[in-house]
């Protein structure tokens, strides 16, 4: 296998902004984040699980080592292992109301702990009625015991706002350090949307995996909101050991971020300009500290160019060496992965790219980490997709 190329110092490979449909004015950042530094990496064994997917959008393991893939078209694929050459089949799912439509369809997925019992896991899906957009929600499944239907269970949560064209639909769910569900949102491309709190997009959301109620210990007990002041946040990631939650977030044309949440924090993107002006200027900085001096500022910015990262996971296990606890991003428009290490306190250290991915697969989309350690991760690159397993060398 070939050594990763390292990537140093500023590392201008963004991932922004239409990372999904097209290029978009401009942005400067008025964040600081660290300048990540050189590193040596590890050789990658990369293979090939399944392939015939569309825009695989995420994935997740079964008990019994099956997985399940998401995939934009509105298809659940169930295969029959995580190893190369899984059987493939699209389970039988009322899926007729989602609105497949630009970057939005059947998005992000979290198989729940008590699978095993309970056989249910979550999907975020832009949602339509009587043939028009309706909103994105949460919506919470059962694969039936002979595996070849998911039946639904519950209207987890509703109400996230959603564009007609699809445009900055999110909507990544992951289980939190505490077992509460931590969801990222897209903010629709709408100016006045990051910024207020009674609106659940642009943020990231925390709310109870059974029922979709808000935890009486978020920043408003009332509320599902968590942090906000966001772009479009497509990968949400638990450090292993840690309570610390990252995400990676599209930029405009440039400044992509990574992000350590602060409950309650405000991420500083407000295309309103604090709703002084109409429509959606992208010409004001991912994180505004002028305007809102507490925002947090991100751990990691993408610089000058465009990469639109996606998703986000860690890696986990003795086998990845001096790799182990490593914050893993796929890059969408950019066509590779990227590897952070990062310090105890969340700092982006050094940054790598392995050039088995760098424009070999196409656009990259999922990444998780399944429970014996290994990577896995999507193509979206709408024919032929294909998930891939990840190993050291």
């Amino acid at each position: 296998m070939r050594a990763l190329i390292v990537v140093s110092a500023l590392l201008a490979t963004a991932c922004t902004a239409s990372s999904e449909t097209g290029r978009v004015p401009a942005a400067t950042s008025g964040a600081s984040a660290a300048t990540p530094t050189k590193a040596g990496a590890p050789s990658l064994k990369v293979e090939v699980v399944a392939s015939g997917l569309t825009h695989g959008w995420d994935v997740g393991f079964l008990p019994d080592g099956k997985v399940l893939v998401t995939q934009r078209n509105a298809e659940i694929a169930l295969l029959s292992s995580g190893a190369a050459g899984a059987e493939k089949k699209i389970l039988k799912a009322d899926t007729t109301t989602v609105m497949v439509q630009g970057e939005g369809g059947l998005m992000g997925l979290v198989v729940h702990p008590d699978f095993a019992t309970s056989r249910e896991f979550t999907t975020c899906q832009t949602h339509t009625e009587n043939g028009q957009p309706r909103d994105i929600r949460l919506v919470t499944w059962r694969l039936t015991e002979d595996e070849t239907t998911a039946t639904r269970v519950r209207e987890l949560l509703t109400g996230l706002p959603i564009a007609a064209s699809g445009r900055h639909s999110g909507c990544r769910p992951t289980i939190g350090p505490d077992g509460a569900l931590l969801v990222g949102t897209g903010d629709t491309a709408r100016g006045d949307v990051p910024q207020d709190l009674a609106n659940l997009g642009g943020k990231v959301l925390r709310i109870d995996l059974k029922t979709g109620k808000p935890l009486p210990d978020n920043p408003r007990p009332d509320s599902p909101v968590y942090t906000y002041g966001h772009r479009n946040v497509q990968g949400v990631a638990v450090r292993p050991g840690t309570d610390q939650v990252f995400t990676a977030e599209h930029g405009p044309d440039k400044n992509d971020e990574i992000n350590l949440l602060v409950k309650g924090g405000n991420y500083g993107w407000d295309p309103s300009q604090g709703g002084t002006v109409g429509g959606y200027d992208e010409d004001v900085p991912m994180t505004d500290l002028d305007r809102f001096p507490d925002a947090v500022p991100a751990k990691w910015e993408s610089g000058e160019t465009t990469e639109a990262i996606c998703a986000v996971t860690f890696l986990s296990g003795a086998q990845w060496g001096t790799f182990d606890g490593a914050l893993v991003a796929t890059a969408l428009r950019g066509a590779k992965l990227m590897i952070f290490t990062l310090d105890e306190s969340g700092a982006v250290k050094s940054v790598a790219i392995p050039d088995q991915f760098t424009n070999t697969y196409g656009r990259l989309r999922a990444a998780r980490t399944a429970p014996d350690g290994a990577l896995y991760v999507t193509t979206s690159n709408g024919e032929d997709d294909k998930l891939i397993r990840v190993t050291p060398a």
